[in-house]
């Protein structure tokens, strides 16, 4: 057995692996470059070396070797299914936990691999590699070969579509992978996509430990997993089970790897999709459902052992539902977002794998996945309900997250019912509550937490605005993504203080300044701060946030939703008469990153829509747009400069 291993990657997938690792007696080894440098993997390795990047070979060996370790993981992402990579570790005599060079090749090549599973004797679905013009199946799906993540990817649903439609397929993949080799096969409809995991020693042994779901895509990005599939009967589970293990071995298989299918949710035929030679980011589910370590089966498969089981032992118990936290915007269409973590809450009765830690950085230049919130009960409902319990009990304040988003997705009757197919969240994205006002009791509480200051010895400086006859109110003005919210506070707030709420607006919730609206309420009102946590009661209604605060801006978090509330002062942008959102002339990015190119100079006239900034994060490009006509009289960046979501990047004002 190995004494020590270097982890090749970063973020949660490295700290699950340096888990596994330490409970086996084995050192880990982190590699970082200078953006994680204060990273949790960095932390708990037993060891951390950086390097130039993550996807430099020779310096990820080298690091390996300086630290005496025998074998390198991957994990997933990065390097993980580079075949160099695994024939450089060979060659440097580094034991490489993976598949061997060849499988990585062979199932690397989508025509390849379809070609070699088919000879095995399991589904594809059907499809042409030649002639592709003279495809007459319809509606069809054009892929590139070398491909991966949905990129190049066209639905073709007539002949006459199919032209312009290969031409850009064969576009993209150039663009993208060097490669504009392209298939293209049949489309099933609403598909369900469903998984095999398997495992495979270097001594003949291949087993498969059941199927996960993964039908709840955006994009062709998973979004939530379970184990086992509510689609899938004991038989189907053996077939689509022994289909797997044979494309596993017509390669040679050896360590972890998943088998996709694309399954008819009708029929319930399945055809092989394509095979990922890596640990995927969902097999945790797999893991609280058997009962087994991944990573360390994957280890001791490259120290050369034999598995330590055969198929006729797994066993799947229970249910397991995975969700992924991610720091992107919903609201703002799944944007990237970042900043640092200034409060963590993070649940204690399941399973999370995160590299979260109060005071981290999240930035824009890695994958904006942050952890994973695994949840297992005896059965799918019990499951889904403990893990929709488990994300409303996090907080993660500093970044804005997917987690809302999640819980509105998990209550959904079609994922419920478990009527799941790939375009299910598309279809329900947009009666999902994305974008909710602020309710009354956060606008109630950040007012209340800014209002309470250490007493004064001069009565007429205490905050509980008392004055000769009736006590005086102080105007808390707060800025939210719904604009500028003017909450009264008179009293003291830790004994007894009012609040005077902005009224209620007619598209719901409270009224931001200049909407027309009813009366504002008046309320009763106590908050206390304590431990990272404010509590207050409104009106005889008692809640608890978890709270932060940075500079002008208070973060609170509540049932997995989190607010951040600015402190708004008197000639801030938004002042102006009739001011609202946009309608200010101030333009925010919509995401932390870097600007890539500014289209436009001080003092240019611009019309209502035109591109001004490009701004870049995550390898995602945004265009933004004058929210109106006028004239551009600041602009505050310059291409290359880094800047913060919602960092004013030019102001445009009308003319008179």
């Amino acid at each position: 057995m190995f004494s020590t291993v270097l982890i090749a990657n970063r973020g949660e997938i490295a700290v699950r692996i340096i888990r596994t690792l330490r409970s086996m007696g084995i050192a880990s080894v982190a590699v970082y470059v200078e953006a994680d440098a204060g990273a949790v993997h960095v932390r708990l390795a037993d060891h951390a070396l950086r390097v130039p990047r993550y996807l430099d070979m020779e310096a990820v060996i080298a690091a390996a070797q300086s630290s005496g370790a025998q074998a390198v993981h991957p994990g997933y992402g990065f390097l993980a299914e580079n075949a160099e990579f695994a024939r450089r570790c060979a060659a440097e005599g580094l034991a490489f936990i993976g598949p061997p060079a060849e499988a990585i090749e062979a199932m690397g090549d989508k025509i390849r691999a379809k070609r070699t599973v088919a000879a095995a004797g399991v589904p594809v679905v059907p499809g042409g590699i030649s002639d592709l013009a003279s495809w007459n199946d319809f509606p069809a799906l054009i892929k590139p070969s070398a491909g991966g993540g949905g990129k190049g990817m066209v639905l073709v649903r007539s002949a006459a579509e199919l032209p312009e439609a290969l031409a850009s397929a064969r576009r993209t993949a150039e663009a993208a992978f060097g490669d504009g080799t392209l298939l293209i096969e049949r489309y099933i409809e609403n598909p369900r996509h469903i998984e095999i995991q398997v495992l495979a020693d270097a001594h003949g042994n291949v087993v498969h430990l059941g199927e996960r779901e993964c039908s709840l895509q955006r994009r062709h990005q998973k979004i939530i997993e379970e184990a086992p599939s509510p689609f899938v009967t004991a038989e189907r589970r053996q077939a689509m089970g022994a289909a797997a293990v044979e494309a596993a071995r017509s390669v040679g298989y050896t360590g972890a790897g998943t088998v996709e299918f694309i399954v008819d949710g009708r029929s319930g035929d399945y055809h092989f999709m394509e095979m990922n030679t890596r640990l995927q980011v969902e097999h945790p589910v797999t893991e609280l459902v058997t009962g087994l370590d991944l990573v360390e089966l994957q280890v001791r498969v490259a120290a050369g052992e034999p598995l330590p089981f055969g198929q006729e032992s797994v066993r799947l118990r229970g249910h397991a539902v995975e969700a992924r936290v991610y720091a992107e915007d919903p609201a703002r269409g799944f944007l990237p977002t970042g900043g640092r973590v200034l409060a963590l809450r993070e649940p204690s009765d399941v399973r999370v794998d995160s590299s979260l830690a109060e005071g981290l950085v999240v930035g824009s230049d890695f994958d904006p996945m942050l952890s994973k919130v695994i949840a297992w009960a005896e059965d799918r409902s019990s499951a889904l309900r403990s893990l929709d319990r488990a994300l409303g009990s996090a907080a993660v304040l500093g970044v804005t997250t997917n987690i809302p988003f999640l819980r509105a997705l998990l209550a959904e009757p079609g994922v419920v019912a478990g009527a799941l197919d790939t375009g299910l969240v598309e279809r329900v994205l947009p009666s999902l509550p994305l974008a909710a006002p602020v309710p009354d009791e956060v606008l109630a509480a950040a007012a209340l937490a800014f209002h309470t200051t250490p007493q004064a010895k001069d009565p007429w400086e205490i905050a509980d605005g008392w004055r000769v006859g009736e006590p005086a109110w102080t105007t808390w003005r707060l800025e939210s993504r719904d604009g500028i919210h003017e909450v009264g506070v008179r009293g003291l707030p830790a004994s007894g203080a009012e609040v005077r709420l902005p009224a209620a607006s007619p598209a719901g919730g409270s009224g931001a300044v200049g909407a027309q609206a009813t009366d504002a309420q008046i309320v009763g009102a106590r908050a206390v701060a304590e431990g990272g946590e404010l509590a207050v009661t409104l009106g005889g209604r008692a809640f608890r946030f978890t709270a932060a605060r940075e500079g002008e801006t208070l973060w609170l978090g509540r049932e997995g939703q989190a607010w951040a509330l600015t402190r708004h002062r008197i000639g801030d942008p938004g002042d102006r008469a009739g001011a609202a959102g946009a309608g200010d002339g101030v333009v925010r990015s919509p995401m932390p990153g870097t600007v890539l190119l500014v289209k436009v100079s001080q003092g240019d006239q611009v019309s209502e829509g035109q591109p001004l900034v490009i701004v870049e994060a995550m390898k995602m490009e945004h265009t933004v747009t004058a929210p109106m006509a006028g004239v551009i009289s600041e602009l505050p960046v310059k291409a290359g400069q880094s800047v913060d979501m919602d960092a004013v990047l030019a102001v445009v004002d009308t003319e008179e």
